[in-house]
């Protein structure tokens, strides 16, 4: 009956393992797609271009924004990031469901643009949590971890905004929950070809 597929959008503070989640999600669902990101900053440890990110310069990005092949960007921490719109569209339009992985900023964005998107809101559970949790990948200098912590809390104020708030104690428990979400709001008849279902089966 699914005639077209749901635009979810997870976001949250730097740290608050949106990537993980996303792969857990795709690992007990296989139907979900996460759409790969763009952005002008640089490879951190094993991350491979065209996979966790394509990785642009800011010449290349600008060409992108210009030429209206995102959906939505923003610069964060002095980088560019941005989600390419073509897969997206493409996948929605097929009936696959399609996450986005990306900022608040983003996410706020891809809302005033699709009313009908699901946007998720993923946080740990505590502030000293995310501390950790920053410190721990070893990427990012002292200042630039204060940095992300105070960025965090002003995401943090857009909450609000967001349909729905997972807090991410664990992952299996956090992705799940996700995944009760997206199977709800799959059921919503805006997505469905419901004309044809009642002429077909009432």
């Amino acid at each position: 009956m699914k005639s077209k597929g749901n635009l979810i959008v997870i976001s949250g503070p730097s740290g608050s393992g949106k990537g993980t989640v996303c792969h857990a999600l795709t690992e007990e669902n296989p139907g979900l797609l996460v759409s790969v990101s763009a952005t002008t900053r640089k490879p951190r440890g094993v991350e491979q271009d065209g996979i966790d990110y394509f990785f642009l310069t800011r010449e290349q990005f600008e060409e992108m924004i210009a030429a209206d092949r995102l959906l939505e960007w923003a610069d964060v921490y002095g980088n560019y990031y941005g989600t390419p719109r073509e897969p997206v569209e493409k996948n929605l339009s097929g009936g696959r469901d399609v996450i986005l992985e990306i900022d608040v900023q983003g996410g706020l964005q891809i809302k005033n643009k699709y009313p009908q998107c699901v946007l998720i809101f993923l946080i740990p559970p505590s502030r000293s949590q995310l501390a950790t949790r920053l410190k721990q990948r070893g990427t990012d200098s002292a200042g630039d971890i204060e940095r992300r912590l105070s960025w965090a809390e002003r995401e943090l104020k857009e909450v609000h905004k967001y349909d729905y708030l997972v807090i991410n104690d664990q992952v299996e428990a956090a992705a799940r929950k996700i995944n009760a979400i997206v199977t709800a709001e799959s059921c919503r008849p805006a997505l469905m070809d419901v004309e044809s279902f009642l002429k077909t089966n009432w």
